[in-house]
């Protein structure tokens, strides 16, 4: 991996393969049994791919001190991943039987609804997202998503994010909204069909929705390095 940073697992490789492999034939014992050959074959695509997006978060349990550790009983880190290694063998190997048990795997033990289809950007963040529906939008780089979020399509029209995008607790973005650089969606925001200017924060309900400007940028609310003594605002 050419990162700059230290990167390690809470289990190796072949004991992650097992892992996985294991969850899946528990949750999902049908007559096509993942042999953790099957996993193993992706998984350094897969966690170099989790290493370069968790390098870019910087905030406790991601990236501290520029020393990254995925634990697999970080519930945010295996949704993440879980995801991550999904998409990495649909690329890779065009196979769905695969990613789609992980897609699965992901909602039963993360509640979260993100196929591996979805093209997230290189560097994303999800916090505590139980609850979350993350649809097939085009997503710029810097997407942090909390929980019961929704991200969602009407009539197979999805929204566009630019760079920088955070959406708290209960944000819901539908439709043909096209969203500038640097949009924070507060808590409990909803916005169908609109167009979100950059550097803008978005509170309230449609169609009373109100944008405010946002004197931050989302890097530097979320994925930024901290100033020594300094505390990160929302």
């Amino acid at each position: 991996m050419s990162l700059t940073v230290a990167f390690d697992t809470s289990l190796s490789v072949d004991d992650l393969a097992l892992y996985i492999s294991k969850l899946l034939n528990n949750y999902f014992p049908d007559s096509h049994v993942v042999d953790p050959a099957h996993i193993n074959e992706h998984l350094p695509a897969a966690l170099e791919r989790l290493a370069t997006c968790m390098s870019g978060i910087h905030r406790k349990y991601f990236n501290e001190r520029n020393h990254v550790r995925f634990d697999h009983m970080n519930s945010d880190h295996m949704t993440m991943f879980l995801y991550l290694l999904g998409n990495t063998i649909w690329n890779q190997s065009g196979s769905v039987t695969i990613p789609t048990k992980l897609f699965y795997l992901n909602k039963v033990m993360n509640a979260v609804d993100l196929y591996f289809s979805v093209k997230m950007p290189e560097v994303f963040c999800l916090v505590h997202p139980v609850g979350s529906v993350i649809g097939n939008a085009h997503y710029g780089n810097y997407v942090a998503i909390y929980q019961g979020c929704t991200v969602g399509a009407v009539d197979g029209v999805y929204p566009v994010f630019g760079e920088g995008t955070i959406l708290y607790a209960g944000a819901t973005v539908l439709r043909e909204t096209v969203c500038g650089d640097n949009v924070v969606f507060a808590a409990r925001s909803f916005v169908i069909n609109s167009n979100i200017p950059a550097q803008s924060v978005v509170t309230g309900a449609f169609p009373n929705e109100k944008i405010s400007p946002s004197r931050r940028t989302v890097k530097d609310r979320m994925f930024d390095p901290l100033v020594q003594g300094e505390k990160r605002a929302t």
